[in-house]
């Protein structure tokens, strides 16, 4: 309750898990699983207690009475339990909340026979300010496919070192993958830095780059800092430059345990620049990281669209910039994991305007699906490899200056 309230307040999961300090780790990991399950499933749950309630509740019982249809009809937890337990929560959280524990009762009791119409309810639809872009950019089937994709729990991908065994299925791409919930701090090779999580289409930026040793390439906007692990363990001389201190003490932890090196740079990346010109750079722009729904449930309730503007013009001074580190005939993979096309497809187009002789390198990666490739730059989307488990939405693209 106190995750899906801090929601409300436009807070992130990761942001207000801080409120589950008090609980064990295993009732904070159930928490969390809970509340991130509930916001998948949002729209169901609402189809389900639409008919049943006579008018609005407030917003805590609704949020109370979400969570208990998302256990009964998404997880399968027996009602009688579940009703109880929300019956018992309603009665505790004071006065206003208490008068609602009838209603509470009543609802779920009818709520935990609605298996069928949980089953037939449309996935939650995304906001108007995403959905149309998408829409009218690849049509209405797949924006319905994205918004089913969002509810899937997703899958744990790995990256791993050149020649090292990684647990879990092999991708087509290069990443493992394990079934959502495993413990990746358990299994072999964690603990010999072999290997880092990183979503299969979260690795495609590196592999587009194509380091090689000795090459002077800079990693801008690098925390957490995957993509700089690549990056060096391809023997590359890197430098990973972020705005945020805090989050390069985050590089500097995996960099620590996976046994690699990397010059670490605290600065604005667009106004950092190498003593000599560079053979390549690494671009993840900051973006609206609505690529990243199927892992962040809440985002859909926490933006309103506002920020893409600003967003493009960020990403534009910052390919601007990238471009002017590079050496003639160097390379730039710019990023994003967004969906939204102002953020990839029309970025690249407003780039190669400002720079007429820019070059896009169509990508040639192994296991690349060559549906992913659009005007030589990778899209991938959630609903992408849905038999299994998905990927986030990226836009990578890899340009070269003439020399």
């Amino acid at each position: 309750m106190a995750l899906l309230a801090a929601v409300h307040e436009g807070a992130t999961l990761t942001e207000a898990a801080g409120s589950l300090d008090a609980l064990s780790p295993a009732d904070r990991a159930r928490a969390q699983r809970l509340a991130a399950t509930a916001l998948r499933f949002r729209g169901r749950a609402d189809a389900v207690l639409a008919p049943l309630l006579h008018r609005a509740p407030r917003p805590e019982t609704a949020d109370l009475l979400r969570l208990a249809v998302t256990e009964m009809l998404a997880l399968g937890e027996a009602p009688h339990g579940v009703v109880n337990a929300a019956v018992a929560a309603a009665r505790a959280g004071g006065p206003k909340a208490a008068a609602a524990a009838g209603m509470v009762n009543a609802v779920l009791r009818r709520a935990a026979e609605a298996q069928a119409a949980w089953d037939a309810a449309p996935p939650a639809r995304l906001p108007d300010w995403l959905r149309s872009p998408l829409a009218a950019r690849w049509g209405e089937a797949v924006a319905a496919a994205i918004e089913a994709a969002h509810e899937t729990t997703p899958p744990i991908d790995l990256t791993g070192k050149p020649g090292a065994t990684l647990p879990g299925e092999a991708l087509p791409t290069g990443s493992h993958r394990l079934p959502p919930g495993a413990r990746v701090s358990t299994l072999p090779g964690y603990d010999s830095g072999y290997w880092w999580v990183q979503d299969a289409a979260a690795a495609l930026p590196v592999r587009l780059l194509d380091p090689r040793a000795g090459e002077r390439i800079a990693d801008l906007c690098a925390a957490p800092g995957g993509k700089t692990m690549q990056i060096a363990a391809a023997g590359a001389q890197v430098t990973a430059i972020d705005l945020s201190p805090a989050r390069l003490e985050r590089v500097a932890e995996n960099l620590r345990r996976t046994g690699l090196t990397a010059d670490l740079v605290a600065a604005d990346a667009t106004a950092w620049r190498p003593e000599t010109p560079l053979d390549a750079v690494l671009l993840d722009a900051p973006c609206s990281a609505t690529g990243t729904i199927r892992r962040h449930p809440e985002l859909p309730l926490i933006r309103d669209g506002a920020m893409i503007p600003d967003l493009v013009r960020v990403q534009a001074a910052l390919i601007d910039h990238a471009l002017s580190l590079l050496k003639p005939g160097g390379r730039l993979v710019y990023a994003v994991c967004s969906l939204h096309p102002a953020e990839g497809e029309a970025q690249l187009a407003a780039a190669r305007t400002r720079h007429p002789g820019l070059v896009v390198e169509p990508p040639d990666l192994p296991g690349l699906d060559p549906a992913w490739v659009v005007d030589g730059a990778i899209r991938t989307r959630p609903d992408h490899w849905a038999d299994r488990g998905g990927l986030d939405g990226f836009f990578i693209v890899r340009l070269r200056i003439p020399g």
